[in-house]
């Protein structure tokens, strides 16, 4: 069975794009995707955006005495999962709030494009917003790029218009229905325009597939629970997931182990390759290379010893020879004292055990050579049974440890239906509780009259209670236990391979870091159409449709679902235009028509369609420029097809301060 491996792409940084002196002097707009997701940076005049990058930065923790860590932006993280904590974004959901944020982005966007110009970025500015942006994340985005960067102009758009735009620039009728990654948005086009009152957002998006399926796997495999990463869940949604056409009907499809053979998918996790455990014969020239290393640290230590007592009983003597020679007291005295020596006596002392120490130290160093061999060779002593002897041909060897084995396999089986069937009795309404109830009823029934029956009184008796907990306890296992230390003594002398937790089913390592991909891949994804399995009480996406043709006539309605157009990284899904097609004809009258077509580039349609209108005639009269940002406020801007309507925000009420009446004081 085929078996896939996890690619862990890492990202490669960006390059510094040149700033050539025709763009510097023509003005050409740059475009900004500024996706929740993905952030597609480039000049109007390229074939495709210069940057895509990932809309987040990181800002590595300040470690104690080393210099200040620079942030990371983007394909400049190149492990996410290191630095997973500390990742930020500008957005809330798909609505910028995070300015900070957002103001470093643009820094990296700028600086990657070489704009060198001094304080300013002389170029007009293409850049999307969030469906229905409010007003006041609007005004601080304008601030941003008039302030901060000193741009000419600016234009806004929303990013699934921009698609729909590029791909229908002639449709009167159209559903857009944009696939976001935090939400999903679904837009009607009415008569060329977009119909803001009765679009619709849910809160589901790619992010909620991916979470989804990263707890999914967590929860399945908890061994493996730091080896299952949020990057790792979005690369089995990439390449491994689809949508169920018919989600039910699939799911009951995976309880045939046929069915579940056959399409389960094995993912192959990282691990490493422990190394086996050492033989016999390694384990003793081990012990042998230790011990010689151990004799001559010990005979190096005893060597210097040795050296400075003989030095010190030198200078002890030459004292000795002072004082025969009968040297001036003096310089005995001082002598004496420097050895911390009150009189000769104790010089003598002194000089007496020194000459022991010496003699002692040499006799060990002589020794020690006599001893490692014993130390290096000695083996421990094992007590094998006496119906277990040893055989001395390799064959039987092999059948014997065989044996031996099966013998440690059957104790150890033995043990854990002890075990089961102790935890079964606990439970009510198990067979085994059923059983002991039975018996025991049985035993209440044997006697009828109430005289003494001398229980206990013979052995036998005390029978009945293993007849009730029949291999329920541990009581005979001291036998057993015994039994099994010396087979796994035995075990692990002549047995290289043997371990203690070894068992002969365990999978190998390859098959135990293997995830089974079975269900979840198209589980996951069923959350765009059934929210409620993450506790999202929303609607999904073919509800949400049906919702808002409810809203117009029939005519309208058949105009719309005439031309539904899919946008948006979530439109990558396999399986999401039939799963579509099967809820509308649900949806729909009996016998009525529909098409459903998508992006031409699910992923960069919205980019090539703002590109476009950079590029057009109208893209001057279609953009603020820095005095009308004056002029007319920072919340302002100017409506397009692809932009959002603009709805000033009402103006402040002035609140009247009541006349303060003096108050006397209660005395």
């Amino acid at each position: 069975m085929e078996v896939f491996g996890l690619k862990d792409l890492k990202t490669v940084p960006d390059i510094f794009h040149p700033y050539t002196d025709l763009l510097r002097t023509s003005g050409t707009p740059i475009v900004i995707d500024n996706g929740s997701y993905q952030c597609r940076v480039g000049w109007a005049s390229a074939q495709k955006p210069n940057l895509i990058f990932k809309n987040v930065l990181a800002k590595p923790r300040k470690e104690r005495g080393k210099k200040v860590t620079e942030l990371q932006v983007g394909n400049d993280i190149t492990n996410m999962e290191a630095v997973r904590l500390q990742l930020k974004s500008q957005f809330d959901r798909n609505v910028v709030t995070h300015y900070d944020v957002q103001e470093q982005i643009f820094d990296y966007s700028f600086s990657h494009l070489s704009i060198n110009t001094e304080q300013s970025v002389n170029h007009p500015i293409l850049l999307t917003e969030a469906f229905l942006n409010p007003n006041y994340c609007r005004q601080f985005m304008s601030e941003l790029l008039f302030e901060c960067y000193q741009v000419p102009a600016v234009c806004y758009g929303v990013d699934c218009l921009f698609s729909y735009q590029k791909n229908n620039p002639a449709a009167q009728y159209g559903l857009v229905v944009g696939c976001g990654y935090h939400c999903i948005h679904i837009i009607p086009i009415v008569d060329f325009k977009p119909d803001y009152s009765r679009s619709r957002r849910i809160d589901i998006g790619g992010f909620h597939v991916v979470n989804y399926l990263y707890r999914l796997l967590q929860l399945k495999y908890p061994a493996h629970f730091a080896a299952i990463t949020p990057s790792r869940a979005e690369e089995l949604i990439h390449e491994h997931s689809r949508i169920a056409i018919d989600y039910k009907e699939e799911v009951n499809k995976w309880a045939d182990l046929d069915y579940y053979n056959k399409n389960v998918r094995r993912i192959q996790l990282p691990f490493n390759i422990t190394t086996p455990a050492l033989t016999p014969e390694q384990q003793l020239a081990r012990r042998k290379e230790l011990a010689k290393k151990l004799v001559e640290m010990n005979a190096r230590k005893r060597e210097e010893r040795l050296a400075e007592e003989e030095e010190q009983l030198n200078q002890l003597l030459a004292i000795q020879e002072m004082v025969e020679f009968n040297d001036a007291e003096k310089n005995i005295q001082e002598a004496l004292k420097s050895f911390e020596l009150k009189d000769v006596n104790d010089l003598i002392k002194s000089i007496n055990q020194l000459r022991s120490k010496i003699e002692k130290t040499k006799q060990k160093i002589c020794g020690a050579n006599v001893v490692t061999d014993t130390i290096a060779t000695e083996e421990p002593k094992l007590k094998i049974m006496k119906e277990m002897p040893v055989p001395k041909k390799d064959e039987d060897m092999k059948k014997w440890i065989s044996d031996l084995r099966e013998k440690r396999q059957r104790i150890l089986d033995k043990r854990s239906a002890r075990k089961q069937r102790k935890q079964d009795m606990a439970k009510r309404r198990t067979a085994a509780s059923w059983e002991r109830m039975r018996i025991i009823s049985q035993l209440a029934g044997n006697k009828k009259d109430k005289r003494d029956d001398d229980f206990g009184m013979r052995d036998e008796d005390w029978d009945v209670y293993k007849v009730i907990n029949k291999d329920g306890g541990d009581s005979d296992s001291e036998e057993e236990q015994e039994k099994l230390i010396e087979l796994e003594e035995v075990l692990r002398q002549y047995d290289p391979v043997f371990s203690e937790n070894s068992n002969e089913q365990e999978l190998n390592p390859e098959e135990a870091h293997q995830l089974h991909f079975g269900t979840e891949h198209i589980r996951a994804p069923e959350v765009l159409f059934q929210p409620s399995m993450i506790g999202v009480s929303q609607a999904g996406i073919a509800e949400t449709i049906e919702y808002i043709l409810k809203q117009f006539n029939e005519e309208t309605a058949t105009n719309l679902v005439s031309n539904i157009f899919i946008t948006g990284g979530c439109g990558n899904l396999p399986g999401l235009k039939d799963r579509l097609r099967k809820e509308l004809m649900e949806i729909r009258p009996f016998q009525s028509m529909f098409n459903i077509s998508e992006a031409s580039n699910l992923m960069l349609d919205s980019w090539f369609g703002a590109k476009e209108m950079a590029l057009s005639d109208d893209f001057a009269k279609l953009s603020i420029s820095v005095n009308e940002y004056e002029e007319k406020g920072m919340e302002y801007f100017k409506e397009h097809f692809a932009s959002n309507v603009f709805v000033p925000s009402p103006s402040a009420i002035p609140v009247e301060e009541s006349p303060q009446t003096s108050q006397t004081p209660v005395s």
